[in-house]
């Protein structure tokens, strides 16, 4: 199977908080900008695997500061690692008010998504990703590591059996 670089498929999104998107304190609900997370993360795994794909899981998602009514939410997605039927995906939260001030980065998480056969529903192999700057190499070489936990914290694979995280923590 050919492999693809990042950047083929790298997806952006941007969202204007409106006021059916706040609690009552006029911020962001975290439950709207998980699910941009999401779209926006499962519309870069489809370009990649080029097949629908479901969420199989999500990293931490922490809530730094609040996102009021009228800030500018840009959401920027891209595939760090493929495994056999799955990819990771990293998705970034920048925020800026309507003027383009005040930007910074409000969240960070990592999701993984299966792709599927668009018959049977049934899992399939994805096309490798070929990492091109260091920021891409980087992100590569530490999903692997992410990927373990994410089976130990699942019930998937026995602590003991985590092999990538045996030989991070051997170094130390």
């Amino acid at each position: 199977m050919k492999g693809k670089k990042v950047s083929e498929s790298q997806t952006i999104m941007t969202e204007m908080i409106m006021p059916n998107d706040a609690n009552p304190m006029g911020n962001l609900m975290g439950g709207n900008l998980m699910r941009w997370m999401d779209i926006v993360g499962g519309i870069a795994a489809g370009k990649h695997c080029e097949a629908h794909v479901v969420t199989a899981s999500v990293d931490n998602v922490s809530f730094k500061k609040p996102i009021h009514v009228g800030d500018i939410v840009t959401l920027e997605a891209s595939v760090t690692r493929a495994f056999n039927t799955s990819v990771e995906i990293f998705v970034e939260v920048f925020v800026h008010d309507i003027k383009g001030q005040n930007p910074r980065k409000s969240n960070t998480a990592y999701f993984t998504f299966v792709a599927l056969d668009d018959k049977k529903k049934k899992p399939i192999k994805v096309s490798p990703v070929i990492p091109l700057t260091d920021e891409e190499q980087r992100q590569y070489e530490g999903a692997s590591r992410r990927r373990e936990v994410r089976l130990i914290l699942g019930g998937r694979i026995r602590p003991e059996d985590a092999k990538d995280l045996k030989e991070l923590f051997a170094n130390i």
